[in-house]
């Protein structure tokens, strides 16, 4: 048995404020692994900087490694545990800046980064594509990351999980109103790979979206491990009555934690043989341009 234990962790970024974003993760970082032993955490995307903060990114970004790299490093380090988080980079040429996601290690190394492939809407304007998906071998196991939107391309995750990923972390700022479409996502994605999937999303509200979390840790054959819901009101609500007009709970700032086992990846892979009947040949109009 492969056991590790893994945390994804919901937060609400204060936008643009990147050293107030550094201390509260650091203590959240501080909070898990000191309430039971852990292996992983996984936070948001952009948790450094949050979302809208349109041409202030260029100001914003950092190298990778950097101040902030370095930081949760050093804590990474302090716990003995593996953290992946989001955050905006930038290469030595100042204007060039990726919408990306860390991982750090318990030794308090640079494991990797990965850079979003699939930018959404306005991030095309924020952020140059990455051009690469990448697997990292760990003490862990295989992990493969994403950020975000890639979640939507089934293209992806089977990369991922071609390569040898056993664990996809992905790190989101999934938004209202697409609950149901992040949930399936997820599932979708665990069951047709084999695969665990651990994802974190962020919540709060920004001037032009409200994100509402739903942080999950998920099996290969699409169980939930653990899950953080909206709280709900305690009672039905009924159109026309006091409460109706009362605004429904938040999702809240906590974090979802799960034991998992990786060996199952390679059990069930064995089981369902869903990746070794695979027939490339047939599946060339997937790779063309649409």
């Amino acid at each position: 048995m492969r056991e590790i234990t893994v945390a994804t962790v919901q937060m609400k970024p204060e936008l643009g404020q990147v050293e107030e974003n550094l201390l509260k993760m650091s203590e959240f970082i501080t909070r898990v692994a000191s309430e039971q032993p852990v292996d992983l955490i996984v936070f948001p995307e952009l948790i450094t900087t949050g979302y809208e903060v349109g041409p202030r990114f260029p100001d914003l970004a950092q190298l990778v490694p950097g101040p902030a790299v370095n930081l949760i490093a050093q804590r990474a380090s302090e716990m003995g545990i593996h953290i992946a988080f989001g955050m905006v980079s930038k290469e030595k040429v100042e204007s060039i800046v990726y919408n990306t996601v860390v991982l750090v290690g318990p030794d308090g190394d640079l494991v990797g980064q990965y850079n979003k492939v699939h930018l959404r809407g306005e991030e095309r304007i924020a952020f140059r594509p990455g051009h690469r998906l990448s697997v990292f071998e760990t003490s862990l196991g295989t992990v493969g990351l994403l950020i975000g939107w890639d979640l939507a391309f089934p293209e992806v995750a089977r990369s991922l999980a071609l390569e040898g990923a056993e664990l996809l972390v992905v790190c989101a700022n999934w938004e209202e109103p697409n609950t149901d479409e992040w949930r399936v996502y997820l599932q979708a994605r665990a069951y047709e790979n084999t695969v665990f999937v651990a994802a974190a999303n962020r919540v709060g509200e920004e001037p032009s979206y409200t994100f509402f979390g739903h942080s999950s840790i998920l099996g290969p054959r699409g169980k939930v491990y653990a899950t953080i819901e909206t709280p709900k009101p305690p009672h039905p609500i009924h159109p026309g009555s006091e409460a109706a007009n009362v605004k429904p709970p938040e999702p809240v700032e906590a974090y979802a934690v799960a034991r998992i086992d990786l060996d199952e990846v390679r059990q069930h892979r064995e089981d369902t043989q869903v990746l070794q009947c695979r027939q490339p040949a047939v599946y060339r109009a997937i790779v063309k341009k649409y």
